[in-house]
């Protein structure tokens, strides 16, 4: 499959979804972190300089890394002029606060031999920083694994999200809502790749019957990516409303703006899977197993709060895309406080919790779900 866009309405898009995605118009409601509420603990025991909030993804495998931080920078721009500066504040800051970034989609590289050389200069000046590719899988159910193998090399990156974003694509008015074979396409492409490779949906929620044939298809880790922060249906309704032809998209949008799963039901739904289910053991080769697939947290993450309630329901990481954006787009230090705040509201709340650590959190920390709350 060609793309059909030229570079230069490629590019255009990609500017003009961050311009639209840092309107509130385009941010829906109901993440449901809201129906979650921490027991305070008056009396933890402990010192806040115990407090830890390390973190380790993809344990008892070769592939197993270590952060001072869960929290990742979730995958959000490439491809454009300006994505060059905005990934290196975000690389940097990465860099200094210990956590993970996933890239925006590497869809450019496979029509643009020139786009990789972005990363490689991020790369070689924060060699680090541990990256996530990033592939849709409109595009991965036409592409090679080896053209795919390529990609996950030039950013030297850890592993390969490939996101699922069906709403977008048929929305958009370049959209390609070409879905056909997608499993069989992650399948193959878990088996192939040679590196952990997981898979997100990019704001409207993964069910626990779609995450139990991803884990079957032996995903090393789903990212719920839930409704609740950023809604790329509402983005391309605002996109389309510039445009007479595009009035059914349009309308189609502002039908479909809060469309989706909350991400607190879908973190819900995808742990019970895992707890319930063995995924395939045949589904990938040994050499590159995952002795366990995690469950990561993303949608409408605005605060160090909400990323300690996923990860005490028991989510692995947690991402943030938009608030990590708007500080970009003003300054490497705007960024940096934004990133530091997140974490220390973190290990607050392990603190008040009397924990010392993230697994603690998961295994005894206090919290319940109240009556009245979004997306539950």
């Amino acid at each position: 499959m060609k793309d059909v866009e030229s570079i230069e309405q490629f590019e255009s898009r990609k500017v003009e979804h961050i311009r639209v995605a840092m309107d509130p118009a385009v941010q829906s409601l109901g993440a449901g972190f809201d129906s979650v509420s921490f027991v305070h603990e008056a009396l933890p025991e402990i010192d806040f300089e115990d407090v830890s909030i390390s973190n380790q993804i993809f344990t008892d495998s070769k592939f197993a890394k270590d952060f001072r931080s869960p929290f990742f920078v979730s995958s959000m721009t490439a491809g454009h002029d300006d994505s060059g500066r905005l990934n290196e504040r975000l690389a940097a800051c990465a860099d200094s606060e210990g956590w993970a970034m996933g890239v925006g989609s590497q869809r450019r590289e496979l029509f643009d031999s020139g786009a990789a050389l972005e990363w490689k200069r991020i790369r070689t000046k924060f060699p680090n920083v541990t990256f996530f590719g990033n592939i849709g899988l409109s595009q991965l159910i036409h592409t090679e694994v080896s053209v795919v193998r390529r990609l996950v090399d030039n950013l030297e990156a850890t592993a390969l999200i490939v996101h699922l974003n069906p709403l977008q694509e048929v929305l958009q008015v370049e959209g390609t809502p070409r879905f056909r074979g997608g499993l069989l396409a992650i399948e193959t492409l878990v088996r192939e790749l040679g590196c952990p490779v997981v898979v997100k949906e990019t704001g409207c929620g993964i069910s626990g019957p779609t995450a139990h044939r991803l884990f079957s298809a032996g995903v090393s880790a789903v990212d719920v990516a839930g409704r609740g922060g950023t809604h790329w249906g509402r983005i391309e309704g605002v996109r389309a409303t510039s445009n007479p032809k595009d009035a059914v998209r349009a309308k189609a949008a502002e039908s479909l703006g809060d469309w989706g799963l909350s991400t607190v039901d879908s973190l819900r739904q995808v742990l019970q899977v895992l707890e319930s289910s063995r995924p395939n053991a045949t589904a990938q080769p040994s050499a590159n197993a995952i002795s366990r697939p995690e469950v990561w947290a993303s949608g409408g993450v605005r605060t160090g709060l909400d990323g300690a309630k996923a990860l005490a329901l028991g989510a692995s990481q947690i991402g943030v895309a938009q608030p990590l954006m708007a500080a970009a787009l003003k300054s490497e230090e705007d960024l940096r406080q934004v990133m530091q705040r997140f974490d220390f509201e973190l290990k607050a709340v392990l603190f008040c919790q009397g924990v010392r650590s993230l697994s603690e959190l998961r295994s005894r920390g206090q919290w319940t779900f109240l009556e009245r709350g979004g997306g539950l």
